[in-house]
């Protein structure tokens, strides 16, 4: 397990091209990059902290040249979409758009119903990062309302000039490729929206238009290709899974003395644990996954894990695409009905806990919902006495309340933990039997293993969390300098809780953000091991009973 210490926070220099955010002045353009014989890569650097949270002056074009890789035909057709840009895209993409609007009514809404209120323009952490106006919300669907209304109004199909209504141009296409792929989806600015708009709705609509003419984001796709081929978003087969879970049994034995087991494909155990994939080998993701073993060990839970389900991402919530959404979701209900299980639990994943907590009931029976011969038969299976699914963190809570589960919390001393709500738990679910009980739930089971705890500033918690910057898809190399930018809002408010309470950990439940925090940390001055998972502290703190 990775050490922590204190970290000592410095203010980063400015960005490149441009005042920093924050600073004083109106437009700023973003410099362009001098003549060159041979161009050399732009160094990335975090953003300066500022010392108040003001709005950032306006940098047109900061970010016209951050776009993802395109996806290969190869990837595209594996899921199912054209491999390249279609003849003929212009009218295919507009239809699909009409499509969408006839199936989604709320799509419909939120094209119509924005007034440019201006109330979402600095709750972006994006806009933040990068001044860029493209990427303030209100900005960002326009790049959609355009369109919409000179194909779906009146006004844009006689006056288009007098309502701001765009043809569908290989510009504008190349604009909704760029900026749809700087939204994280993260709704942060529905939260403050008067009338509710649902900006991640309109930048999933986006990518499954963009999708079906061709026009893939690379890593995107071919992680949901890897799903469909293998089970998991980093394609790893079961035997090389089967020997990762072997060696943690080892190294758990070697550190506690308890014959903790790992299992996998085990028919008959009583719960089904779905996981990210990053759990089975990442840090500081793994550690989490060895907390989860500990608490069915203490509790004794059998449980299994599956090879067919060795995932709980569903990278399809991000493209929009509810058949990529089912058919990765189906081999979760699949592995459930070959094993046998009673009860089906979630690991520390934020999207994938708002995939299971809002559409496993309909896309696949898992809960209440589908009325498919298999879902009948798959709730007839699972034991009603337990939600279904249930959270990793509402299985550990019942079981500390229940007094099932004993910790030493002063192993966790060298710690002096905060915690990060990530967006799709905070905004796109719930956990336990009230409303906010995502947000109780982890921060209780921290009170319950570590002596020391410090909430950063309300304002960039709860339902008004700060995205970690790597959601929706956009956990890739080439969006590194837009990860660092749109991370500044959550670095911020770390910091100060560093320099006023010596914080040293902060706590999550996501793997996206466990990776996202693990690489632009550093560029902000922070250890990279100052991030880990809820079931880490649990894992630290832990008591078992050392009979093998």
């Amino acid at each position: 397990m990775a050490d922590e210490t204190t970290p000592v926070a410095v203010a980063p220099a400015p960005p490149a091209g441009g005042t920093a955010p924050g600073a004083a002045g109106g437009i700023t353009p973003a410099a362009k990059p001098a003549a060159a014989k041979a161009p050399e890569k732009a160094k990335v650097v975090a953003p300066a902290f500022r010392e108040y949270p003001t709005i950032p002056a306006l940098q047109i074009d900061a970010m016209v040249d951050s776009n993802p890789y395109v996806s290969a035909a190869v990837h595209n057709e594996a899921v199912g979409f054209p491999g390249t840009l279609v003849d003929g895209w212009e009218q295919k993409a507009v239809a699909k758009m009409g499509e969408l609007l006839g199936k989604y009514r709320s799509l419909k809404v939120y094209m119509d119903a924005c007034v440019h209120c201006g109330a979402c323009t600095d709750k972006c952490h994006y806009f933040i990062g990068t001044g860029d106006p493209k990427n303030m919300p209100v900005a960002r669907q326009d790049l959609m309302r355009s369109v919409y209304r000179r194909y779906y109004t009146l006004p844009g199909k006689l006056f288009p000039k007098l309502v701001g209504a765009r043809d569908m141009t290989k510009d504008v296409l190349d604009d909704w490729f760029r900026y749809y792929n700087q939204c994280s989806e993260c709704r942060r600015c529905s939260v403050f929206c008067p009338y509710g708009i649902d900006t991640a709705e309109v930048t999933m609509a986006a990518k499954e238009i963009m999708d079906s003419v061709g026009l893939g984001h690379k890593y995107v796709n071919e992680i949901i290709a890897k799903v469909h081929k293998i089970g998991n978003n980093l394609g790893l087969p079961g035997p090389a899974l089967e020997n990762t879970l072997e060696g943690l049994e080892e190294d758990v034995l070697e550190d506690t003395g308890a014959a903790v087991k790992y299992p996998l494909d085990v028919k008959g155990a009583e719960v089904l644990l779905v996981t990210p994939s990053a759990d089975f080998f990442a840090e500081p993701h793994v550690d989490s996954l060895i907390g989860y073993g500990k608490v069915f060990h203490a509790a004794g839970i059998s449980w299994t894990l599956s090879s067919k389900a060795s995932e709980a991402g569903n990278f399809g919530m991000f493209i929009g695409n509810y058949e990529q959404m089912q058919k990765i979701a189906m081999r979760v209900r699949e592995a459930a009905l070959e094993l046998g299980v009673k009860r089906i639990v979630v690991g520390e994943c934020g999207h994938a806990w708002r995939v299971a907590y809002a559409f496993w009931n309909t896309l696949t029976g898992i809960g209440a919902g589908a009325s498919d011969p298999f879902a009948i038969q798959l709730q007839k299976q699972l034991d009603p006495n337990y939600k279904q699914p249930s959270h990793i963190c509402e299985v550990t809570w019942d079981l500390i309340q229940a007094g099932r589960l004993k910790f030493n919390k002063e192993a966790n001393d060298h710690r002096i933990v905060t915690f990060h709500d990530s967006c799709n738990v905070a905004r796109g679910s719930r956990m336990g039997d009230y409303a906010g009980g995502q947000f109780d739930i982890p921060r209780n089971i921290i009170k319950a293993v570590a002596n020391r705890y410090v909430e950063m500033s309300p304002d960039t918690t709860h339902e008004r969390t700060f995205c970690c910057g790597g959601g929706g898809g956009l956990l890739t190399d080439e969006l590194l300098d837009l990860r660092i930018k749109g991370a500044l809002p959550r670095m911020e408010a770390l910091n100060r809780i560093v320099q006023h309470d010596g914080v040293n950990f902060m706590a999550t439940i996501c793997a996206i953000c466990k990776a996202q925090f693990t690489k632009v940390l550093p560029y902000y001055g922070f250890k990279m091991s100052m991030v880990g998972g809820v079931h880490q502290l649990v894992s630290t703190a832990i008591v078992l009973n050392n009979e093998q």
